[in-house]
C-alpha cells in the first residue's frame, strides 16, 4: 500500500466537502438542488484526476488509462445532465422531497442533511475504485491483461450510455412522442441503457483497478456493487418505472416483452 494513499484520500475528501459545501450555497440561493445529479458525475471526474495528480515520482501507464476512463465518463454524463437540467428546470423527485421544507422555510437545512451529505459520502464510496486504482498505479504500472479488459467493458459502457441518452433525447425532442415509450434502438433490448452502461463504466474500471492486487480490487469493489445496487434496486429503475404504467398507454406491454437491465432480445408477446 503506497505511504501517500490514506494522506491522499483525506485531501480528495477535503476537495468534495468544500465542493459540496459551496454548491450546496448556491443550491440555496436558487432554491434547487436538481443540479446533483450533473454533480454526482463531474465529482468523480474531479477525484480521479487529484488521485493521478497525488501520485509522487509520475503515475504509470495504469494510473493515467484509469483516470482518463473516469474522467471522459464524468465529463460526457455532467455535462448531459447539467444541460438536461438547464432544459428542463427543477427534478419533481427533489420538487417532492424538499417542498415541505421549502413552504416551512427549512430548505437550506433539509437540503443539506437530505441531499448534499448523502450525495458526497455516496459519490466518494461509488469512486473508491478509480481513486485506489489510480493511487495504487505510480510508475512503472504497466496497463496489463484485466486493465485492457476493464477499458473494453468501459467501452461497451460508455458507448451504451451516450447512445442511450442520445436515443432518448432525440425521442423527447418530437412533440409527436408525447406521452409514448421510446421502444427502438437500444431501448429495444433493455429498458435502461443508460443505466446498464453507468454499471459496465464502473465495473470496467473496478476490473482495471483489480490489476494494482488483491487489496485494492477487494477494498474498491463496494463502488460497482453500491452502484449497481442503486441502478437495478434503489433509485434508478424502481423509482423511475414508479407510476410510468398510468403515465404512458403501454408501457405495462414494454415491460413485459423487455429486459429489465441486461440487454437481451424482447419477448414475443
Amino acid at each position: 500500500m503506497p505511504d501517500t494513499l490514506v494522506p491522499a484520500l483525506l485531501i480528495n475528501a477535503a476537495i468534495l466537502v468544500i465542493g459540496m459545501g459551496l454548491l450546496w450555497r448556491v443550491a440555496v440561493r436558487i432554491g434547487d438542488v436538481s443540479f446533483i445529479d450533473a454533480v454526482w458525475g463531474g465529482g468523480m471526474g474531479v477525484l480521479a484526476l487529484a488521485s493521478w495528480l497525488h501520485i509522487k515520482g509520475g503515475p504509470g501507464a495504469r494510473a493515467s488509462l484509469i483516470a482518463a476512463m473516469a474522467v471522459i465518463w464524468a465529463a460526457r454524463l455532467a455535462w448531459h445532465l447539467y444541460t438536461r437540467w438547464q432544459g428542463h428546470g427543477e427534478d419533481p423527485r427533489y420538487a417532492k422531497m424538499l417542498g415541505k421544507a421549502k413552504a416551512q422555510g427549512r430548505f437550506a437545512s433539509a437540503a443539506l442533511k437530505f441531499v448534499f451529505l448523502p450525495q458526497a459520502l455516496l459519490l466518494f464510496i461509488t469512486c473508491l475504485p478509480a481513486q485506489l486504482g489510480v493511487l495504487a498505479s505510480g510508475a512503472p504500472a504497466p496497463i496489463g491483461p484485466l486493465a485492457m479488459a476493464g477499458a473494453a467493458l468501459w467501452l461497451v459502457g460508455i458507448t451504451f450510455e451516450a447512445v442511450g441518452d442520445a436515443q432518448l433525447k432525440a425521442f423527447r425532442a418530437d412533440p409527436a412522442n408525447n406521452g409514448k415509450v421510446l421502444q427502438t434502438g437500444l431501448w429495444r433490448y433493455t429498458r435502461h441503457p443508460n443505466y446498464f452502461g453507468d454499471a459496465c463504466v464502473w465495473w470496467g474500471i473496478w476490473l482495471a483497478t483489480a490489476e494494482a492486487g488483491l487489496w485494492v480490487a477487494l477494498a474498491s469493489v463496494i463502488g460497482p456493487v453500491f452502484l449497481t445496487f442503486t441502478l437495478t434496486k434503489w433509485s434508478g429503475k424502481p423509482l423511475l418505472e414508479k407510476g410510468m404504467e398510468e403515465r404512458r398507454p403501454g408501457y405495462r406491454e414494454y415491460v413485459e416483452r423487455t429486459s429489465g437491465f441486461v440487454p437481451w432480445w424482447p419477448k414475443r408477446g
